[in-house]
């Protein structure tokens, strides 16, 4: 079995706590969209109850194989209707709540996978 080292050169989620995580070691405040291709911006959404249809369209235009979903402090499920944008690209869906999702996110990006989190961070 030949072993490949992780990728080094991408975006990791260095650290988390109450309303903040750190990627790369820069703080941010908020809920965030991260990418292992390097995109990174804010997701116009501080709590679970203000998602809305189109916050799962915008991941959709990232061209990813797999978004992690990070529901917050507790896991929470998006309305089915609302991931048709993601499915109809082919794009898979994982929640779980945003500290999970930002171990998760760690180990795909460093095995080079094409994923994306997006993170409430509450």
């Amino acid at each position: 079995m030949k072993l490949q080292p992780d990728k080094f050169d991408v975006q990791t989620i260095t650290s988390y706590g109450p309303g903040w995580l750190a990627i790369n070691g820069e703080q941010v405040a908020g809920s965030v969209v991260v990418s292992a291709a390097g995109q990174r911006f804010p997701w116009k959404c501080a709590s679970f109850s203000e998602l809305m249809p189109q916050h799962f369209a915008l991941l959709a235009d990232l061209e990813c194989e797999l978004v992690i979903f990070g529901s917050g402090e507790k896991i929470r499920f998006p309305p089915t209707a609302w991931l048709r944008p993601l499915i109809e690209k082919r794009i898979g869906l994982e929640t779980m709540d945003t500290k999970a999702a930002c171990r998760t996110y760690n180990i795909l990006a460093g095995e080079g996978r094409s994923v994306v989190a997006a993170l409430l961070v509450e």
